[in-house]
């Protein structure tokens, strides 16, 4: 397949260090997911019931620390009506998850905002790059507080956290990491000097490939609030059909698809059917239509990626969610989402060079 030359930023040789940061951040972002997801079922998310952003980075110290904090995890409802009677070295197992939760956040970022601060004062960063930046940042905050909201639905009147938010909470954490990884293929090709020319339709594809991943997040997100993977253990046929009964008892209609657990995993399945199907088309069509292509290798990449995940979706939900495999398929969904966001970004620079030389017709 021909190329087309693209505008060269001349910038570009000292943005190799950027991306990189920014990869590195990205990376810390899938991990945080992960903890975020052991804290979730492990059930940790609320041994921690203040919010101090500086100095909640000190855990306790001493004896009397973790008596005081103990303390207070002891007037919450979770532990009066659930954990009533558990010992201290019990609740330190929980505390831990959570602390590294909240401390992982913390790190994120300081290593988001030094480094920016850095390469910001060394006239390192190129004009179009610093609004990123600065609402990167503050999504970083945002979310932050979001995390705290979420923690907050827990500690009054219910023993777990809002699955509204919760799903909130996960789907703005991968909001922030398809931002950054976009951010980052930006930079690198801004780097190259010529891109594979492909019809406009495939961008399309692309981005409705991105925006399935992401309400796919955010359902998965609902499925853990409600604990939905724990019930209806069996596949392809769920409580005995393939449409099982139950799924609109709830009154108003709607509100079944936030609080039934049957129909938020029923919801979850049938977006995960969508999903897959889509992404195989995509590869189709992508093949089809620019064949031996760049594109053609990352939807390959994509499309393989999502079958596994389908795979690990079904063995985690048939085994009852055990804590290695519910950790691996919220690591599996993070990479999806990384496949689908850096293939959605080079697919819109190559549909948009192929447009402005005149070789594909935009659409």
């Amino acid at each position: 397949m021909s190329e087309v030359s693209i505008p060269h930023d001349r910038q570009s040789g000292g943005l190799g260090a950027i991306r990189v940061w920014l990869l590195c951040v990205a990376a810390l972002i899938v991990l945080m997911i992960v903890v975020g997801g052991a804290t979730r079922l492990t059930d940790s998310g609320l041994s921690i019931t203040e919010w101090k952003p500086i100095h909640g980075v000190v855990p306790p110290l001493n004896a009397a620390e973790w008596e005081e904090e103990f303390a207070k995890y002891r007037q919450i409802p979770e532990y009066q009506l659930i954990n009533k009677g558990m010992s201290l070295s019990e609740f330190k197992e929980i505390f831990w998850w959570e602390w590294g939760h909240r401390f992982l956040g913390r790190f994120i970022g300081v290593a988001f905002f030094v480094p920016m601060v850095w390469f910001w004062a060394r006239g390192q960063v190129p004009g179009w790059l610093k609004p990123r930046l600065v609402v990167l940042l503050a999504l970083g905050g945002l979310q932050g507080a979001v995390g705290w909201w979420m923690v907050a639905s827990g500690l009054v009147d219910r023993v777990d956290v809002s699955q509204y938010r919760l799903a909130t909470h996960l789907t703005l954490a991968c909001v922030i990491l398809a931002a950054i990884v976009w951010t980052a293929e930006s930079l690198r090709i801004r780097a190259r000097e010529k891109l594979d020319p492909l019809p406009g339709g495939l961008r399309t594809a692309a981005r409705v490939g991105v925006a399935l991943v992401l309400l796919q997040i955010f359902l998965g997100g609902l499925v853990a609030g409600l604990d939905a993977g724990f019930a209806y253990n069996t596949w392809p046929l769920m409580d005995g059909a393939l449409v099982p009964a139950g799924l609109l008892f709830q009154d108003p209609w709607w509100i079944n698809a936030f609080e039934n657990t049957l129909t938020v995993q029923f919801d979850h399945r049938v977006v995960a059917y969508l999903l897959l199907a889509f992404v195989v088309f995509q590869w189709w069509l992508v093949n089809r239509r620019a064949p031996g292509s760049a594109a053609s290798r990352r939807v390959t990449v994509l499309a393989s990626l999502v079958v596994l995940q389908a795979a690990i979706g079904i063995v985690t939900l048939v085994t009852v969610v055990p804590l290695e495999l519910g950790l691996l398929h919220q690591f599996m969904a993070a990479v999806v989402l990384w496949s689908a966001i850096a293939h959605a970004r080079w697919t819109s620079a190559e549909t948009d060079a192929a447009a402005a030389s005149g070789l594909v017709a935009p659409r």
